[in-house]
C-alpha cells in the first residue's frame, strides 16, 4: 500500500492539553515529549489542542517555542476549549494558521476541525460542516482519520460528564458516511480508547500538566500504521509505553489493552 514504507510502519504522534503557562505546567515534561518525538520520525504530528491555559498571546508564543522544535514537516494543530478563551483563537491563527485543516501524507488522509465555542467549555462539530468534512475524506485514502479536541463519548473515570460534543450523534453519523477509520481527541486528560461500530476512538491524556485524575499520568499517543493493522501506544515521558488498542481496517478485528495501577497490562477483544 502507498502509506507502507517497506518494513517501516506510518506514524503519527498525537500530542494533546499542553497548557502552557498554567501553574500546573512542567516544561520539563514537554522538552522531553518533544524531543522523544523527534526520535520517533513520525510521518505526522497531530497536536489536538489546550496548547494554554486562559488563551493569553504569551502562553501561546511560550507553546508555539516548544512546537516550533517539532522536527516533522506534516504538523496539525488544533485549538481547545482553554485556547478559545479571551479571544485567543486570535492568537492561535496568528502562530498555526486556520483553526480547520485536510492533510494527505502516504495514502493517510487527516480531517481537523476546531470543536470549540469562545469562552465555552463544551464542543461542538456543526451542521455546517458536515459537507466539508465528507467532502474532504471523498479522496481515495487507505487510512482516514478525523481530529478534534473534544470527545465523542464519555470518558470513563473523569467524573460527571458535561463536556461531550453536543452534536455527537450526528457528527459520528457524518464520520461513518465520510469512511472515517480513526478518530484522535484530547480534552479530558484521560487516555481511553473504542469502537464504535466502524470507528476506532482514541483519547489522548496531558503530555505536560499536573491536572490529573485518579492514577493517569502524563503522556501521549503514537500511532503506528502497517498495510491494514493499526496499533496505538500511550507513551510517557522518561517512563516508557504502553499498548492502548490495536485493530484492523479491513477486518475490524481489534484488542484493547487495560492498564492496572501497579502496571500490568491486560488485552480484551
Amino acid at each position: 500500500m502507498s502509506s507502507n514504507h517497506g518494513t517501516r510502519p506510518f506514524v503519527i504522534a498525537q500530542i494533546s492539553d499542553l497548557h502552557c503557562g498554567g501553574p500546573h505546567f512542567l516544561p520539563n515534561l514537554l522538552d522531553r515529549a518533544v524531543n522523544e518525538v523527534n526520535d520517533l520520525e513520525p510521518d505526522i504530528v497531530v497536536v489536538s489542542g489546550d496548547l494554554t491555559t486562559f488563551g493569553f498571546k504569551e502562553e501561546y508564543a511560550q507553546a508555539n517555542s516548544y512546537l516550533s522544535r517539532i522536527a516533522c514537516p506534516n504538523v496539525v494543530v488544533i485549538p481547545g476549549n482553554h485556547d478559545s478563551r479571551n479571544v485567543g483563537y486570535v492568537h492561535f491563527e496568528e502562530l498555526f494558521g486556520p483553526r480547520n485543516s485536510v492533510l494527505r501524507v502516504g495514502g493517510v488522509t487527516v480531517v481537523a476541525v476546531d470543536s470549540t465555542e469562545p469562552d465555552l467549555d463544551h464542543g461542538q462539530i456543526g451542521r455546517g460542516r458536515y459537507g466539508w468534512i465528507e467532502e474532504s475524506f471523498e479522496p481515495p485514502a487507505d487510512l482516514r482519520v478525523f481530529v478534534c479536541h473534544h470527545h465523542l463519548l464519555p470518558v470513563p473515570g473523569t467524573g460527571r460528564e458535561r463536556n461531550v460534543i453536543y452534536d455527537a450523534g450526528d457528527a459520528i453519523e457524518c464520520l461513518q458516511r465520510a469512511g472515517v477509520n480513526l478518530v484522535l481527541s484530547g480534552h479530558k486528560h484521560v487516555p481511553y480508547a473504542w469502537r464504535l461500530e466502524n470507528l476506532f476512538i482514541v483519547n489522548a491524556g496531558t503530555v505536560s500538566s499536573l491536572r490529573l485524575r485518579g492514577n493517569t499520568r502524563p503522556c501521549y499517543n503514537v500511532i503506528e500504521y502497517t498495510g491494514s493493522h493499526v496499533a496505538a501506544w500511550r507513551k510517557y515521558p522518561f517512563h516508557g509505553q504502553e499498548k492502548i488498542i490495536q485493530f484492523r481496517v479491513d477486518t475490524l478485528e481489534f484488542e484493547k489493552y487495560t492498564a492496572r495501577i501497579e502496571g500490568e497490562v491486560t488485552a480484551r477483544r
